[in-house]
């Protein structure tokens, strides 16, 4: 079953590159209380995601701020070494979270998982963003195509805010 709008998401524990190293970071602390933008992609450093899903939110980061959003998070089956090298390429460490899904355990249990075995990928996320308020889903904007970034990127997000 794939999470709906009005729905809650589920507790899962990310890492994320910091400064300091390695931390990690729950659901509660992302969400609880706050108004988030999360969009995810089925690749760091992925042509997609990198030269048009990642940079629209980096791009439109202060104007997405502005309309009451408290925090930005970007979501990859990746390692917490593979999203903060992404981070410190892309300029946007610092700016949004950079949160790994190391086992696809958040992503699977949203059931929005995709098997991109035959592209040598495996199981990664789907791309989509979604507006989440205290922990539950308000908007939810899912790719047909994981090579196509319009119905899950910036400027669709910010017409929703």
């Amino acid at each position: 079953m794939t999470i709906a709008i009005g729905d809650k998401l589920p507790a899962a524990t990310f890492k994320e590159k910091t400064a300091d190293g390695p931390v990690e970071v729950s659901t509660d602390q992302l969400f609880k209380g706050k108004r988030v933008v999360l969009f995810a992609v089925p690749g760091a450093f992925t042509p997609t995601c990198s030269l048009n899903h990642l940079p629209g939110y980096l791009e439109n980061r202060d104007s997405i701020l502005a309309k009451g959003v408290d925090d930005i998070a970007v979501l990859s089956v990746n390692d917490w070494h593979v999203m903060g090298a992404w981070a410190e390429q892309s300029g946007g460490m610092g700016k949004i979270h950079f949160l790994a899904d190391w086992d696809a355990g958040f992503t699977k249990a949203l059931g929005l998982d995709t098997d991109l075995s035959a592209g040598g990928l495996g199981v990664r996320s789907k791309r989509y963003s979604m507006l989440i308020e205290d922990g539950v889903v308000k908007s939810l904007n899912v790719e047909e195509s994981p090579g196509q970034a319009t119905i899950s990127g910036a400027a669709t997000m910010i017409e929703q805010l």
